[in-house]
């Protein structure tokens, strides 16, 4: 494996503190996969695929916490709600003052992904009524994946 001790070191942390943490930070996204890089270390944890041969996780209760968060996610916006898309993946940040209840126009500023030091506009694509915000700034997001839901403008 290594005969150095700080390679020891890095991975006692990423096995005891880093992976715990990615592993929520996943089941709490729609994201399939998050990697992070610390020096020469590169830790990648990913989501279980699903279907009907898939085993059993091996992970037990952590694995299973990420299959059960999986659906709710996947099932795209509440009744009655529009979700607004990410234009790129990246990593989302919203507009200031942005939060449930703001009723906003079309066209108007959502927030923005940042890809690579790029910043991708997020717009209203219609006018109405903030109801959730599904994703937090500063997270990771993919292309198409629901960032807030607007509930339609009331005529």
């Amino acid at each position: 494996m290594t005969d150095h001790p700080g390679d020891l070191d890095q991975i006692r942390h990423a096995a005891d503190e880093l992976v715990p943490k990615l592993t929520e930070r996943l089941s709490r996204s729609a994201l399939g996969e998050i990697e992070v890089r610390a020096g020469s270390l590169r830790v990648r944890v990913s989501r279980a695929v699903e279907g009907p041969s898939t085993a059993a996780p091996a992970a037990g209760s952590q694995a299973t916490a990420r299959a059960e968060h999986a659906a709710p996610t996947a099932a795209g916006p509440t009744a009655g709600a529009h979700g607004v898309p990410s234009p790129a993946v990246g990593y989302f940040v919203y507009g200031d003052g942005l939060g449930p209840g703001l009723v906003v126009e079309k066209g108007d500023a959502l927030g923005f992904v940042e890809v690579l030091g790029v910043r991708h506009d997020v717009r209203a694509p219609r006018p109405g009524k903030v109801r959730n915000l599904v994703t937090e700034t500063g997270e990771a997001v993919e292309y198409g994946q629901t960032l807030l839901e607007l509930e339609p403008a009331e005529a």
